[in-house]
């Protein structure tokens, strides 16, 4: 069972948010997103078709075939760089680029780190029993268990974190500043969330943490070094 990198998740999110953000312009970036949200729907059919197959293959081999892992992390990752432009964060007015693979220069980034191994047991329980306290917790968060599994939901924009979005989009209408704190509070949720769906999609065996990890970098807390996040019991 992968462990991850010493005091952080296998999921790692960042993102920056950016300092002089137009204060209308989250009005109209559904509009602007369409051509998006096209492709993230048809990314999302790929998504589920080969996590199915990854399922199948990690039941009979023990291993997350790379080419598949490396193009179901890309639509999280086209995904979340939606989500961020857009209402899962409005942290930044820089439109995303049409792209599944890694984007240094744009202000968030999302990785996973690729298991070398997985449990052939675990796989048939973990995205369905195990992750059911996390569903209930991102269930608060997004308005909905589904919502915060599906890759294509570039909104994420339900319950608590949508609530505090539309609260950030107010405050930058009138005031033309996106309150800091909110914006913390909003990574911790869509990190919480991303964690869950990566686990739930068969990406890692290491169990997410019931943690709200705030702000706009991840870092290693105390006590963590040596041990890393804790693993979920091993099936097989």
């Amino acid at each position: 069972m992968t462990t991850g990198t010493a005091g952080t998740y296998p999921l790692k999110v960042e993102g920056d948010l950016a300092p002089n953000l137009n204060r209308g312009l989250w009005l109209v970036k559904w509009l602007l997103l369409v051509p998006h949200i096209v492709a993230l729907v048809f990314l999302a059919v790929a998504f589920v078709g080969l996590t199915v197959v990854a399922f199948l293959a990690i039941l009979f081999t023990g291993r997350y075939p790379r080419a598949l892992f490396d193009f179901n992390v890309g639509v999280l990752r086209w995904s979340w760089r939606v989500g961020f432009y857009s209402y899962s964060a409005l942290g930044t007015d820089r439109y995303p680029p049409f792209s599944l693979g890694e984007e240094p220069d744009y202000p968030t980034q999302l990785h996973v780190t690729y298991p070398r191994e997985l449990s052939r047991g675990l796989v048939l329980v973990k995205w369905w029993l195990l992750a059911l306290p996390h569903y209930l917790v991102v269930s608060v968060f997004t308005g909905g268990a589904w919502a915060a599994i599906n890759a294509s939901n570039w909104l994420w924009a339900g319950g608590l974190s949508g609530l505090l979005v539309l609260f950030a989009g107010l405050a930058l209408l009138t005031t033309g500043r996106y309150p800091r704190p909110i914006f913390d509070l909003v990574m911790g949720m869509n990190r919480w969330v991303l964690r869950v769906v990566a686990y739930a999609a068969l990406m890692t065996d290491v169990y997410p943490p019931f943690r709200l990890d705030m702000g706009p970098h991840e870092a290693v807390r105390d006590g963590e070094r040596d041990s890393g996040p804790l693993p979920a019991p091993k099936l097989a």
